[in-house]
């Protein structure tokens, strides 16, 4: 059986997808982008602001389903430029315990929605 999750502390989906779904004790995230939760725009800002703002809609995900960080054991991210790497990896690191963070691939891709840097999406498990 699978659970819809959803919350205003992340952007609201804008297509035939769910911010997140969660099955047994998995949760499977949709990828997220720096846009805004309460405005639902896009973030215009610095790199280092855009990362964080993923970061903070992953959480918002994370947290209404009963999870944190801590719970997650993969993640993906899509850059679109891998020159950026070392500040998104930076910001990135902030939320996570190197001891335990995640597996994780990071992929440069041609173009992301909205034209965004970078898109971080989640697999967490509800039994750590």
């Amino acid at each position: 059986m699978k659970k819809i999750i959803t919350t205003t502390n992340a952007p609201a989906p804008i297509g035939p997808y769910n911010q997140a779904v969660l099955t047994g004790n998995m949760l499977y995230t949709s990828g997220q982008i720096a846009i805004d939760p309460e405005t639902n725009e896009l973030f215009k800002g610095s790199l280092e602001e855009e990362t964080h703002l993923v970061m903070k809609n992953l959480k918002g995900i994370l947290t209404e389903a009963g999870l944190t960080f801590e719970n997650v054991i993969k993640t993906s991210i899509f850059i679109s430029d891998m020159n950026n790497f070392s500040i998104i990896n930076k910001i990135y690191a902030e939320y996570f315990n190197e001891a335990t963070a995640p597996a994780r691939e990071t992929v440069e891709v041609a173009n992301l929605p909205k034209f965004v840097n970078v898109e971080i999406s989640a697999i967490a498990v509800t039994d750590i």
